[in-house]
């Protein structure tokens, strides 16, 4: 693993025996929370806010990436705590191609919302019965379970950082251009 802020860790989190207190579904999740903020941390870290903004060759920028990881989070988890979304969580659904925001308040709120995103994980995933509870997601009321919502979490997240990671080499290459 590349490392700009110091020695590269041993190995990717799922394999540091960590949050071994928390069944598996959810610490997987955790796992991959904080996959996704060494991946940002970087991929990103040295990029302007210029280019966090930009959108090389059409892509997503890298800033709504990351503010889409945050709401998609939030929102598949109240849906995942059994509660239907609120006017303020479709709103920031709306505004998340929105205007630009500085480096420092996106790193600032991705790494909260993955903080916040890791303890709700931990407490839907209390028990292993909680896991299979029945969940419906949107306005259709799609049926899922906790468990269901969770791994999606994860694989969403990591899609995205995926997208991120991408588009963040897209940018350092065209320095050297």
């Amino acid at each position: 693993m590349r490392s700009m802020t110091g020695p590269p860790l041993p190995t990717e989190p799922w394999l540091r025996g960590t949050h071994s207190n928390v069944a598996a579904v959810p610490r997987a999740t955790i796992h991959a929370f904080e996959q996704a903020a060494e991946d940002v941390a970087t991929w990103c870290a040295e990029l302007t806010n210029t280019e966090l903004n930009a959108t090389p060759y059409g892509l997503p920028s890298i800033a709504f990436q990351l503010r889409h990881i945050a709401g998609s989070l939030d929102r598949l988890l109240t849906y995942a705590e059994g509660h239907a979304l609120t006017a303020q969580q479709l709103a920031a659904l709306q505004s998340e191609r929105g205007l630009e925001v500085s480096r420092d308040e996106l790193f600032e709120t991705f790494a909260k919302v993955l903080a916040l995103s890791s303890d709700r994980a931990r407490k839907l995933g209390a028990t292993a019965a909680t896991l299979q509870e029945a969940r419906t997601v949107g306005r259709k009321n799609l049926p899922t379970t906790i468990a269901g919502l969770l791994v999606h979490v994860a694989e969403h997240t990591q899609r995205h950082v995926g997208q991120t990671i991408t588009t963040a080499k897209i940018l350092l290459a065209q320095r050297d251009e």
